[in-house]
């Protein structure tokens, strides 16, 4: 068969709507592409209508290198179209775009005589990586390196920053508001706590950098004219250290708040090869759930502030040099001792 059409593949995934939740259609359409060009596929049930896509080459494949990323995309869907050296559409930067000059640096690779290459692909990276935690449980024990695909502007990561959310309640009591003293309010003590927020010293690191956070919910009261009984606000962390660190650091708030755990992923150091910049992302991956797969890397072309937006986009130059550095990465780490 011809070799991977590398944009008719991006396009072609793209124009499948797999906004989280909603990855079957994809996954049934990337399954029996990688079939007809001859790879041997497995589909991992996550639940009744989504799976993860592992694929080997031939039958018997127990591949030491391991390329990776994931289905799912954020809302809302637009399809796919080109402008000038643009592919646009959701997915295509963040990471569909990606998975195509996955699969054909596997298809390349393969079709030299390089079996010892495997895919995985996951569902659920942008809400929970469930895809990703279920595929931990798969791996055969075989796969040392795991290069994962987000959008990095084809440079190899040094490492990623963790995530810590947790959720501020605070407690008060309703009363009139043309009589205040009676009442409590909530609003107040959350707003006193995030302002003490502000003062505390979190974690710093000399790769990472200093610990930095978002208040991205909040949300209290019941009425204009009513001391607010109640009021919550979530806070997001972009850590560079264990989340207990900045648990005991947030301990002098527990006199005006109660602090609530949400989530945690916990910040990456990534193995690298020579020859390719190398840069340290803000962001996090599916690399924390996949440590079963091997020694992770993480690579691909686009930018990250194209993933999610209106316009997104990746370079059809940019996608077409990752499937050559893709093929490089791997050969490097294949002959590893």
């Amino acid at each position: 068969m011809d070799p991977v059409d590398l944009v008719d593949l991006a396009r072609s995934l793209v124009d499948i709507d797999s906004t989280t939740g909603r990855e079957g259609e994809a996954g049934r359409w990337l399954s029996t592409y990688l079939r007809q060009i001859g790879f041997t596929v497995t589909e991992q049930p996550v639940d009744a209508n989504r799976f993860n896509v592992v694929a080997i080459a031939g039958t018997t494949g127990r591949p030491s290198i391991v390329f990776s990323t994931h289905l799912d995309c954020v809302p809302p869907f637009f399809p796919s179209r080109i402008e000038g050296d643009r592919l646009y559409g959701r997915g295509s930067c963040d990471a569909k775009g990606i998975l195509a000059a996955q699969v054909a640096a596997a298809d390349r690779l393969r079709r030299s005589g390089e079996t010892r290459v495997g895919l995985l692909f996951v569902v659920g990276e942008e809400r929970g990586s469930d895809g990703a935690r279920l595929a931990n449980e798969a791996a055969n024990g075989s796969s040392r390196f795991l290069i994962d695909g987000e959008p990095t502007d084809n440079r190899l990561g040094l490492a990623t920053r963790g995530i810590l959310r947790l959720r501020l309640r605070a407690t008060g009591r309703a009363a009139h508001s043309s009589f205040p003293e009676l009442g409590e309010s909530a609003i107040d003590k959350l707003i006193d706590a995030l302002v003490t927020l502000r003062t505390i010293e979190f974690p710093a690191d000399p790769v990472l950098g200093r610990t930095h956070y978002t208040v991205g919910l909040f949300a209290g009261g019941v009425a204009p004219n009513v001391v607010s009984p109640s009021a919550e606000a979530e806070v997001m962390f972009r850590t560079v250290s264990e989340g207990d660190v900045i648990r005991r650091a947030m301990a002098v708030l527990e006199d005006s708040v109660q602090i609530e755990h949400v989530l945690e992923v916990p910040p990456i150091r990534l193995t690298t090869v020579p020859g390719f910049e190398t840069a340290v992302f803000p962001y996090t991956t599916d690399i924390p759930f996949l440590a079963n797969w091997g020694e992770p890397l993480l690579f691909g072309p686009g930018s990250i502030h194209s993933a999610h937006t209106s316009d997104e986009f990746v370079s059809l130059a940019e996608l077409s040099a990752a499937v050559d550095h893709y093929v490089t990465i791997a050969t490097e780490l294949v002959e590893r001792p």
